[in-house]
């Protein structure tokens, strides 16, 4: 079973897919660390965001892989070729290089065969932008999830004072959010987009419980 949760950047995806996966027993894909692995290598190597060709050879070539303990439903830590970029792929820059990574047709085309593969041999949560449109079109349970573009700045802050990675300046951190939504949103491949078929969460006014409660009572519907 695959239950696809899409949503824009802060709406609290990672999250909300780990917890709904502890709860339902399934495990956990991030596919959002896959772009952002794409972009870490490209800014590491100096290699042009612009630079669409290079951006795909990037994408076909390196190893993205997982580390995962047992019985965890989600990854310990993220390599890359070999190397761990577990917290070096979540800090402001990489939020603000993925959108253009994550916009190249050749990028996606790369990392979504990947998804798929990992998909289809098991039981997953998927997180993501366009898990539901593209990735797993026929998941059994799709989910919008969403909040006001001020909420997800706010938890975004919280998140990055916590880790100590990224901006803790508010204005910063919404700009890039706005900013993000609407590279997202507007890209030729796979944009930012609620499937037809998904059930919309705001979460702005919702408890992390909540929200989590709500995505298993519609995941549990559709196993039956």
């Amino acid at each position: 079973m695959i239950v696809a949760i899409d949503g824009p950047s802060g709406a609290g995806k990672s999250t909300v897919s780990k917890l709904v996966a502890k709860e339902l027993g399934l495990s956990c894909l991030d596919t959002g660390a896959m772009y952002r692995c794409i972009a870490w290598k490209a800014l590491r190597e100096g290699v042009s965001l612009d630079d669409a060709d290079a951006l795909g050879a990037i994408a076909r070539t390196c190893r993205i892989s997982f580390v995962h303990d047992e019985g965890a439903v989600d990854a310990r830590a993220v390599l890359v070729d070999g190397c761990d970029v577990t917290d070096a792929i979540r800090t402001a820059e990489i939020d603000r290089a993925v959108s253009k990574v994550s916009a190249v047709p050749a990028v996606r085309t790369s990392l979504v065969e990947q998804q798929r593969v990992i998909g289809r041999a098991g039981n997953y949560v998927v997180e993501g932008r366009d898990i539901g449109t593209v990735v797993f079109a026929d998941a059994e349970a799709k989910v919008f999830l969403t909040a006001s573009d001020e909420e997800r700045a706010r938890r975004r802050v919280a998140q990055n004072a916590a880790r100590g990675i990224g901006s803790t300046d508010f204005d910063t951190v919404l700009a890039d959010i706005v900013a993000r939504d609407e590279r997202d949103s507007a890209r030729a491949a796979s944009p930012l987009a609620a499937a037809n078929d998904a059930v919309p969460v705001d979460s702005t006014d919702l408890s992390q419980d909540e929200v989590v409660a709500r995505i298993c009572g519609l995941a549990r519907e559709r196993m039956r």
